[in-house]
């Protein structure tokens, strides 16, 4: 197994009290596969990112877990080693590419700045790997847009640059995209969807892709984790998910996006998600979920396995 998070928990104890934010959630990631993590804005999906790659916020701190990256648990490296692993086997592709490139730098120095992390190259070695990297993102005319600043590139190109530069390394093991494509528009997120699944086929990296875009996620990964209030409470294939959801929550986020060839009215989930600093003592979807019963909202439900590969955390997901 390339990646394995188990029982990962973040806390934030503030003015307003204690927060968990993530709340105990486990996944397992192999070379080369892509996982999706799906769910409503503030569900916890990029603070997972952040605890995953130990860039966790103050004043919020990882309190339980494991974060194994080829056998080796993350969370008991030390700085030094961290910093080893970010950019040389793990990287990170931000929403806003805006908030993730200096506009101060021409792109080229910044990528360049990317490579000397992983890899000691001279002057003009470095010069070619850069524009090497950003004609592997389909960059074009690479050699001259080097020189160019953040300001003068479209959104869809920042997005690229800034993918270069988490590709710089040549031992990518793992790839955290969060909500690459939220900035872009509908054709260019299509070709950035393509772009990393050509990257990942050439390289083999395992790509964890953080959306609450359903459709996206349907297109790129293999499997999902739906994630709602900090806890993840479905995961399966892709289609199996998809076709036959078996979680309250995932069927309401379906029956949220328009389909083809489909004539009927959408479907908005009802209520309000809990309030992060007093979730309600049973299931966390219980107070919005039409089939909710007393036992709904009085004990959480342990994961019910309906398939070899497919989970739910649901008292009744066995229910059709």
């Amino acid at each position: 197994m390339l990646l394995e998070v188990k029982n990962l928990r973040v806390q934030f104890d503030t003015l307003m009290g204690l927060s968990s934010p993530v709340d105990g959630i486990s996944f397992s990631l192999e070379k080369g596969e892509t996982l999706g993590i799906v769910g409503e804005s503030g569900c916890g999906k990029s603070m997972s990112a952040s605890a995953i790659l130990r860039l966790v916020p103050p004043p919020g701190r990882i309190v339980d877990g494991e974060v194994l990256l080829d056998g080796t648990d993350l969370l008991k490296a030390s700085a030094a080693n961290m910093r080893q692993v970010r950019g040389h086997y793990m990287s990170m592709v931000l929403q806003d590419p805006v908030a993730s490139l200096n506009p101060v730098f021409p792109i080229g120095n910044q990528v360049a700045e990317a490579v000397t992390v992983s890899q000691r190259l001279r002057r003009r070695s470095l010069k070619e790997k850069v524009i090497e990297l950003l004609q592997r993102v389909r960059i074009p005319s690479a050699e001259n847009r080097i020189y160019e600043y953040p300001h003068q590139m479209s959104g869809g190109m920042r997005q690229r640059v800034a993918g270069a530069i988490s590709f710089a390394s040549n031992d990518l093991k793992v790839l955290i995209a969060d909500e690459p494509t939220t900035a872009l528009d509908v054709t260019v997120q299509a070709q950035y969807l393509d772009l990393l699944k050509e990257l990942q086929a050439d390289v083999g990296f395992g790509l964890i892709f953080i959306s609450h875009d359903i459709g996206a996620v349907a297109e790129l990964c293999d499997k999902v984790s739906v994630m709602y209030a900090g806890k993840i409470v479905e995961t399966g294939p892709t289609r199996t998910i998809i076709n036959h959801p078996r979680h309250p929550y995932t069927k309401a986020l379906l029956d949220c996006l328009p389909r083809l060839n489909e004539v009927k009215r959408l479907e908005p989930i009802g209520g309000e998600p809990p309030n992060p600093f007093a979730f309600p003592p049973g299931c966390r979807f219980a107070p919005r979920c039409p089939r909710a019963t007393e036992l709904c909202h009085t004990q959480y439900p342990d994961f019910v396995q309906i398939d070899e590969n497919h989970d739910a955390a649901c008292w009744y997901a066995n229910e059709s």
